[in-house]
């Protein structure tokens, strides 16, 4: 069973620990044999109702109450997959709580959680209603996977909670050092302008939402912990058959990381025909770097100012989708994957993309015109693809380590249809893999009708087509299976 951590950044002085695991289930109304979480309370202070807050400065995983005693600190043993988001922001929030509960075998189990408008008090909050509604919508969901990540995933919306100008005054005072040097002081500046009357009102809108985008980015440093090599290759084969060379060049390139610490000098640009895996590599480069990530097309990037945001000047300005990318990471270290580098080197009648990408590339910082502060990029890790590096610039092309993915051999394709592509599409429909099959003959007739694409996304069509007319067989025709010949292939992709 996994364990997570409400706070995933340890105390300086304490290695954060985590008392409680997570459980799944499906219930649906919430009681003392099915509970919403279970607390330690082997001191004996948890009554049938007790008040308190989720809080603790060291752990963030316990349930502080007041006794005789002074107060109390009762662990969580475990929690409903489907509360781990709201225990969290009830304890970020400090949020009073009263809480509805029966002494187990396991301990304390709490089925009823309701907001409290005093500390000890026992009249409701206002807000009990909002939490309410938030614990109905969690109970009648059904139980998320059980494949959770190690640290729990948010929408990205959750994640913007500095926003009014009270909060980021708070935060600004209270943990303002948290901030590189010069976003601080870029922070300092555009407070004033949003607290300011003698601005327009426009002025300080800006000014409030740019603070807003910035503050709720986690400015990490540029220390990268060691990759595991043999988790890389295992995550490298789960996303690509065969293209040993490209794998083991791939591993080569970010190893580098294990005895400096720091991301590699240049980001990898993977070049080769459509449907080779190249997206696909650089979403497990990502996964191997426990990096978010996030695209860019450049193939619809026509205006530099899409990138780069426009100036504050202007009513519906705007950041640029570098910022967004950013804010939607909620860090500052992430992978950028950019997709048709061969397509930014196209001067259009604003300015060249491309221009903007080598200033991101340098890893010296990036200013986007909306937020007007230089934003650190040292842990930007990019990662382009393209199908024709004649048409990338020599500038361009200097800042990447590339790496030219080849097309798959003939067996190799058979090998990825038959073991991969096949039955994936049976098993997303609901197939038994017996139910539609080829004979040799069959996939040798498959593979020659594909000779002249590259790579398998046709090949991924087939195996669909294939599929598709085996189940209409089966539920129309009422036969038991489907054997797909060279002519039956040839009759229903030919």
């Amino acid at each position: 069973m996994p364990v997570y951590d409400f706070n995933n950044t340890p105390e300086p002085s304490k290695e954060a620990q985590c008392t409680y695991e997570i459980f799944f289930t499906s219930e649906h109304q919430a009681s003392a044999e099915h509970p919403i979480l279970v607390l330690d309370n082997s001191a004996g202070a948890l009554r049938h109702h007790t008040n308190g807050i989720f809080s603790n400065p060291i752990r963030k995983t316990a349930f502080e109450c007041k006794s005789e005693e002074g107060t109390v600190s009762a662990d969580i043993r475990k929690i409903d997959a489907r509360f781990v988001s709201l225990l969290k922001w009830l304890g970020e929030n400090h949020i009073n709580v009263r809480l509805s509960g029966a002494d187990m075998p396991d301990g304390y189990a709490v089925y009823k959680i309701r907001e409290t408008a005093f500390g000890t008090g026992s009249k409701l909050s206002a807000e009990d209603g909002f939490l309410q509604y938030m614990i109905e919508r969690l109970l009648s969901s059904d139980a998320p996977p059980e494949e959770l990540p190690d640290e729990e995933e948010e929408e990205s919306g959750d994640r913007m909670k500095i926003t009014s100008i009270q909060s980021i005054t708070d935060f600004l005072n209270c943990a303002g050092r948290t901030l590189p040097d010069n976003i601080r002081l870029w922070a300092r500046r555009n407070l004033a302008v949003a607290r300011s009357n003698e601005v327009s009102a426009e002025e300080r809108r800006h000014a409030q939402r740019a603070l807003s985008i910035m503050l709720n980015i986690q400015w990490k440093g540029n220390y990268f912990p060691p990759v595991d090599p043999d988790e890389a290759r295992r995550i490298l084969d789960e996303e690509l058959y065969g293209m040993e060379r490209v794998k083991q060049r791939i591993i080569e390139t970010i190893i580098q990381i294990n005895r400096t610490h720091t991301l590699p000098a240049y980001g990898l640009l993977l070049i080769g025909p459509a449907g080779t895996g190249k997206s696909q590599i650089a979403y497990a480069v990502a996964r191997i770097l426990k990096l978010p990530w996030t695209t860019l097309d450049m193939s619809s990037i026509s205006d530099p100012e899409q990138l780069t945001g426009s100036s504050r000047i202007y009513a519906n300005a705007k950041p640029g989708i570098i910022m967004d990318a950013f804010s939607m990471a909620g860090e500052s270290n992430l992978v950028f994957i950019i997709n048709e580098l061969d397509k930014a080197s196209s001067g259009k009648e604003h300015g060249n993309p491309a221009d903007v990408l080598l200033t991101l590339l340098d890893n010296l910082g990036f200013t986007d015109n909306y937020i007007e502060c230089m934003i650190p990029t040292v842990g930007v890790y990019p990662i382009a693809t393209a199908n024709d590096k004649d048409q990338i610039s020599a500038p361009l092309m200097s800042r990447f380590a590339v790496i030219e993915i080849p097309d798959y051999t003939v067996e190799e394709k058979k090998v990825i249809f038959s073991r991969y592509a096949l039955p994936k599409v049976l098993g997303r429909i609901g197939m038994r893999e017996n139910e539609c099959t080829l004979t040799e003959d069959g996939l040798d007739a498959v593979i020659e009708l594909h000779r002249n694409t590259s790579g398998i996304r046709d090949l991924e069509q087939a195996a669909e087509h294939l599929a598709a007319n085996a189940l209409y067989q089966i539920e129309v025709k009422h036969v038991k299976k489907v054997v797909f010949d060279r002519k039956m292939v040839q009759e229903l992709l030919g």
